[in-house]
């Protein structure tokens, strides 16, 4: 199915061979990738339980974002409000709207499901622009404060500031 197609730019769901593009494009980045964890996303999605989307410049996968219905972990898990999940646009596509057109389609997507859509974002500063993006479009931290490994980060407990050192963030869809 296709969501959005203007400018150049497509979004559509996943499919192959996307997965091992975008690990290939992604390990030229100098990022650890594995066409796997795309593979996992496209099997969600077969089995219902999230939209995994590509985004395409001018022809050429670019981007992805997933909206899973009901997560199962995290913040809020289990509590049937979407949260968007890896989101991304390689590099050499940044700085065109390719990430703005994939969060306004899932947002959208998620609006169907709940009036709130979820997310965590990364702390180190590879998530700097996503950081910044979200407090643009209005995404507020949930109050459970960090959260290491899938779970929630004690004071002065131990962690590391690594990809798996997140905040969740949530918005209100109007």
């Amino acid at each position: 199915m296709i969501y959005l197609n203007e400018n150049d730019i497509l979004i559509r769901e996943m499919r192959e061979p996307d997965p091992q593009i975008f690990s290939d494009e992604e390990i030229k980045q100098g990022w650890h990738a594995s066409p796997d964890k795309y593979k996992m996303r496209i099997a969600d999605q077969e089995k219902g339980d999230c939209l995994a989307l590509t985004a395409e410049y001018k022809g050429a996968p670019a981007g992805y974002i997933n909206v899973y219905w009901n997560p199962p972990a995290g913040a809020f898990a289990n509590r049937n409000i979407p949260e968007i999940v890896d989101f991304g646009v390689l590099e050499k596509y940044r700085r065109r709207g390719i990430g703005r057109r994939l969060m306004d389609i899932a947002e959208k997507l998620a609006k169907t499901r709940s009036d709130t859509v979820c997310l965590g974002v990364g702390l180190h500063s590879g998530y700097g622009s996503a950081q910044r993006m979200y407090v643009k479009r209005g995404y507020v931290p949930d109050g459970t404060g960090v959260w290491y490994q899938n779970q929630i980060c004690v004071p002065y407990g131990n962690c590391c500031n690594n990809d798996d050192l997140v905040l969740y963030l949530s918005k209100t869809l109007e």
